[in-house]
């Protein structure tokens, strides 16, 4: 049990030992530097543009640095693993002052930004988003530097349930699965015998299955074992503490639903109204994340999570007192890692190869050493 809890956050792998021997030993990386950028802005294209489509979002400009009275920032998780960067700017000779932070993510900005852009019912945003998490162990599919398409758009309360839920995930697994063909149509040496082609459609599973199937495994090997079965997978239900007492994956209290009961299954009550879209990469031989969505909290699911996090001093921030308050609307929202589905569209073994940001030495060299060529 004490793995299973030590994987509830687990940024990054660990050790270099443990890298180091999962690293493929065969790769050949099938687009060279110059292509993959190529590849990589007709992709980027073919998501936003047709992510836009699907949902009915536009795009809008979104933060780097947020004030950090302003609760606005993402914590990722709860257990305080993952600590934004803090700064001072003295602006003025310090007579108006700012204390801020990098964002480590936009999904609570996102939300205000509705109100901002005086975003309608069934309209949304997406946003080109940038971010930092010094606190990642940084190996083949964590990095320091974070890019992501950041969606949200408003609902209504009818909307407030799984079927509306699952309906938006299987258009953004559309919006993904087509940019791989389409990037397979530019470069069609990338359509090749040696990987599978993208799975048609998700699997749609909630975590406490899932833990059902595999009761002794901690999180991270279950979602391995799962998807040998079904390469493409959304998981259900993220944060809810499960019956084996942990939650599948720790979520932060102040964004997604995860208390919400939504199903009961041989008699057994499920939770939440968020998920992951996890597939199998047939390159890396490992499961990778690549989008992290949800229903968002409502002034009374709010002041529960927090409650049962021990966090309820949140209220008194800016951004939780506009939930309370009503100030800003219902909506649903995710964010898409943009390297990491890069990686896994363009059969690349390593996040490094598509995102350009620091990497340790150790890393670099070992991954040369197995073809793998880190972008600096």
């Amino acid at each position: 049990m004490s793995d299973k809890k030590a994987d509830l956050a687990g940024p990054g792998i660990g050790t270099y030992e443990e890298v180091e021997k999962i690293l493929p030993a065969d790769y050949v990386p099938i687009l060279n530097h110059k292509e993959t950028q190529q590849a990589l802005t007709a992709v980027k294209s073919y998501i936003e543009e047709n992510l836009s489509k699907e949902l009915n979002l536009m795009r809008v400009e979104c933060p780097l640095i947020v004030d950090r009275e302003s609760g606005m920032n993402d914590y990722l998780d709860r257990d305080g693993s993952r600590t934004p960067i803090d700064f001072h700017i003295s602006n003025d000779y310090d007579k108006h002052p700012i204390d801020a932070q990098v964002v480590q993510a936009a999904t609570k900005w996102k939300r205000f930004a509705l109100k901002q852009f005086d975003i309608k019912t069934g309209e949304g945003i997406y946003t080109d988003m940038r971010a930092v998490r010094k606190d990642y162990f940084l190996d083949h599919d964590h990095s320091a530097y974070v890019d992501q398409w950041d969606w949200e758009r408003v609902i209504n309360t009818e909307d407030r349930n799984l079927d509306f839920l699952k309906d938006i995930v299987k258009k953004i697994w559309k919006v993904i699965r087509g940019a791989g063909m389409h990037a397979q149509e530019m470069f069609p040496q990338l359509k090749t015998d040696k990987y599978p082609d993208f799975p048609e459609e998700l699997t749609f599973l909630h975590a406490e299955e899932i833990l059902d199937m595999y009761p002794d495994l901690p999180r991270k090997q279950r979602e391995t074992e799962i998807l040998q079965k079904y390469p493409a997978v959304f998981i259900i239900g993220i944060g809810w503490t499960l019956e084996d007492g942990y939650p599948h994956e720790m979520r932060a209290a102040d964004y997604d639903d995860w208390v919400t009961e939504t199903i009961t299954k041989d008699g057994k009550k499920m939770h939440g109204l968020n998920g992951d879209i996890l597939v199998w990469n047939p390159v890396t031989k490992r499961r990778h994340e690549l989008t992290s969505m949800g229903i968002r909290v409502t002034k009374e699911t709010l002041k529960q999570q927090l409650e049962i996090t021990n966090q309820l001093d949140f209220l008194e921030l800016p951004y939780h007192k506009m939930i309370l308050s009503d100030e800003i609307p219902l909506s649903i929202g995710g964010g898409i890692g943009q390297s990491r589905t890069y990686g896994y569209l363009l059969r690349k073994a390593a996040l490094g190869e598509c995102s350009v940001t620091v990497w340790p030495k150790i890393l670099r060299d070992m991954c040369a050493e197995k073809n793998i060529h880190l972008l600096q």
